[in-house]
């Protein structure tokens, strides 16, 4: 089965409103699952998508928002979904943005999570570095793979995030779920903005991590001016990775725009 044909790979929880969640770079659904049982829980049918080179889906040489949009599409009427709620964080938000401005009709709502519509230079040089020059079929334990990322990569929780990318193989070696070559070469159109004139005008909510660098007050006019009916929330005491680090909120604030309760 060629690319065209395969369906990405997902874990459905719940009954009600499909919500999709997106993750970001070199993340995977599995990111979501706490903050997912919550929706699930609330009257969501929540998919937690693994996108294309990415957790359980399929690896393929093209990696850019045109085909990630189409495993989308396919993916919406694979399993027949109506009415969706789209959530992407990240590399999965410009995902959902891109998505939104291209096939309006397949959703209702949309939420981004800490990132803009502008163009970002790659700026994840140093994690794909260290990535390639580590040879995993030395390696018996992750933690001597955690020791040898840190020489170049000092923080903890992006370690502990890559690590999550570690499964082994028919002969129990380890090896990476996410194809890494691909997406480091793919830096750049995952960088790209959004098209000038583009616009989704349906409610669209903005997060962004207080400390996180990837949103600006200069970017919230070209936030409105893609996305008209947003609503620019700054969550406090959180980087880029918002919905982990302040998950209660995240989720308080998610659950009443997606509501509106």
């Amino acid at each position: 089965m060629d690319n065209n044909q395969k369906i990405l790979h997902s874990k459905i929880l719940g009954k009600g409103t499909p919500l999709l969640i997106l993750h970001g770079l070199l993340g995977m659904g599995d990111n979501w699952i706490s903050l997912s049982k919550q929706y699930a829980d609330n009257g969501f049918e929540v998919h937690l998508i693994d996108q294309r080179n990415h957790g359980k889906s399929f690896h393929s040489h093209e990696m850019n928002y045109k085909v990630m949009n189409q495993d989308l599409k396919k993916y919406i009427a694979h399993y027949q979904l109506k009415n969706c709620y789209i959530m992407g964080h990240s590399m999965g938000g410009k995902n959902a943005m891109n998505f939104a401005i291209h096939y309006p009709e397949l959703l209702q709502k949309l939420i981004v999570v800490d990132i803009a519509p502008k163009y970002y230079a790659p700026h994840h040089q140093v994690i794909f570095e260290a990535i390639k020059n580590i040879n995993l079929t030395l390696y018996i334990k992750r933690k001597e793979i955690d020791i040898f990322l840190s020489k170049k990569i000092a923080s903890p929780a992006i370690r502990n995030f890559l690590l999550k990318n570690l499964k082994r193989n028919n002969l129990n070696k380890f090896e990476w779920k996410a194809n890494m070559a691909v997406l480091e070469s793919s830096l750049e159109e995952l960088g790209e903005a959004l098209p000038i004139n583009s616009k989704f005008d349906k409610p669209t909510l903005f997060i962004k991590g207080q400390k996180s660098p990837y949103i600006d007050l200069a970017d919230y006019k070209m936030i409105k001016k893609h996305f008209p009916q947003t609503t620019l929330l700054e969550i406090p005491n959180a980087g880029h990775w918002v919905h982990a680090e302040q998950s209660a909120y995240f989720f308080k604030k998610t659950y009443s725009f997606l509501t509106n309760k």
